[in-house]
């Protein structure tokens, strides 16, 4: 199939998006962001059920547990820098044929563990599987940018609560397996229900055609420079030419650095610091909860109020949890400790929303999915911080320097969102050069 059929109607003439997408859709264009949703859902244990794995494979492979300490950093190197070649390939091409690979990566990298031997096998299949949820992950936030122009921060928000939250109903389940032999079996069960959700997806979804719909009363209101740069569809190699681009690079390695050593840490910290296990396995059951609902939350707030004064207050208060989580585990508080774990991960999750939200209003809808994608690739170096240096910290330093170091991180990128600005001067392209939505370009 040529594009899924995504370049085939024209334009429409109306200037609600709503009434544009169930033209060319034939149904409401929510059904889209269902199915994003429930395949984010449903490859979310990749991330956030890997802490309650990890253990039990230990165990059944017969090596020490820091000995795969690399297969978290692996799956995030692969799930992010998966996603410019992914994005790049969907603006052009469409989200179907992609939406299928994702469903045989992603599910059978989760079979394939219930049969490895060696550790050398974990970090291929978790590696391959996290390609699968890279795809699936850039498939699913730019379908919301790509058809809700008007509801940028509460779509993204439903996709990217659905890929925390989902793994909510996963945790405890695998939690209560991990000691005994039937977890192999739910690993199982877990990779055949992700093939088939995300298959059913890839029937569903598909791009809109070029110049679907324009944005006119934002273009109406914006200030003149300010409207002719909004308006304006940059590339990948355009965007990477903004200085907006490279600040919100370096916030977003910052913010993910905090909040994935959160993520990846929680349960060895809570074990370090003797805390129960009833405390590891409560803080790693809502930690996806606070992230979804965070997403939610503040992509909605964002779609109501300046985006980056969002940013400023989120990634701020996610540094304080950060920080708050060392003085509950030296208190040695069940309570206390949860707590810092939800606050830290409701304001750090919300990035996920924020940023392709930001992009899509500052670069456009037209190639959302290379633009995004390379911002998300920053998600690499926040993961080698959260997973492998925040291990090494934590040898030669102490839980109270690593935590002190990601705290600052987050509430840094959270002053530096202040300095954002919306592009006001888009690049000037040769005569017959120019690139339009849809158009094939480098």
């Amino acid at each position: 199939m040529s594009g899924d059929d995504s370049h085939a109607s024209a334009a429409s003439t109306t200037d609600d998006p709503g009434t544009a997408a169930h033209d060319h859709l034939g149904f409401s264009r929510w059904w889209l962001i269902v199915a994003a949703a429930g395949s984010m859902g449903v490859v979310s244990p990749y991330q956030y059920v890997w802490s309650s794995i990890e253990g039990p494979l230990a165990r059944d492979l017969g090596i020490a547990l820091p000995a795969l300490g690399l297969v978290f950093t692996l799956f995030v190197i692969f799930q992010a820098g998966s996603q410019f070649p992914v994005g790049w390939w969907r603006d052009r091409h469409g989200p179907r044929n992609l939406t299928a690979i994702a469903a045989v990566l992603a599910g059978g990298g989760y079979i394939g563990i219930t049969y490895a031997t060696t550790v050398w096998h974990l970090y291929v299949l978790y590696s391959l599987g996290a390609i699968g949820v890279g795809i699936v992950y850039t498939v699913a936030v730019n379908t919301a940018l790509k058809w809700f122009p008007d509801r940028r921060g509460l779509t993204t928000g439903v996709g990217t609560m659905a890929f925390a939250g989902g793994a909510a109903l996963f945790v405890p389940f695998v939690r209560a397996n991990a000691a005994v032999d039937a977890y192999s079996r739910v690993l199982r069960l877990m990779g055949v229900l992700i093939f088939v959700v995300v298959l059913l997806t890839a029937v569903l979804l598909r791009d809109p055609p070029p110049n679907w719909f324009r944005d006119s009363k934002e273009s109406n209101e914006a200030p003149a420079d300010q409207a002719s740069a909004a308006n304006f569809q940059y590339t990948w190699r355009e965007t990477a030419r903004t200085w907006q681009f490279w600040l919100m690079y370096a916030m977003f390695v910052a913010v993910s650095g905090a909040g994935l050593m959160v993520t990846a840490k929680v349960i060895s910290f809570a074990q370090a610091m003797s805390l129960t296990e009833n405390t590891a396995t409560l803080s790693a059951t809502m930690l996806p909860v606070a992230a979804g609902i965070g997403r939610l939350v503040m992509g909605d707030l964002s779609d109501r109020f300046d985006r980056r004064y969002i940013m400023a207050v989120s990634f701020a208060l996610c540094g304080i949890g950060v920080g708050s989580l060392v003085f509950a585990a030296q208190a040695g508080s069940t309570v206390l400790f949860v707590g810092s774990v939800v606050l830290a991960t409701f304001f750090w999750s919300p990035q996920y929303t924020l940023f392709p939200s930001l992009v899509g209003e500052y670069y456009g809808e037209a190639h959302s999915s290379s633009n995004y994608a390379l911002l998300y690739s920053g998600k690499m170096w926040g993961g080698i911080f959260g997973g492998a240096v925040a291990g090494w910290l934590v040898t030669v330093t102490s839980w109270t320097f690593t935590f002190g170091i990601g705290a600052v991180l987050a509430i840094g990128a959270g002053v530096s969102a202040l300095a954002l600005q919306r592009p006001t001067k888009h690049p000037v392209r040769p005569a017959g050069s120019a690139v339009n939505p849809g158009e094939k370009q480098d």
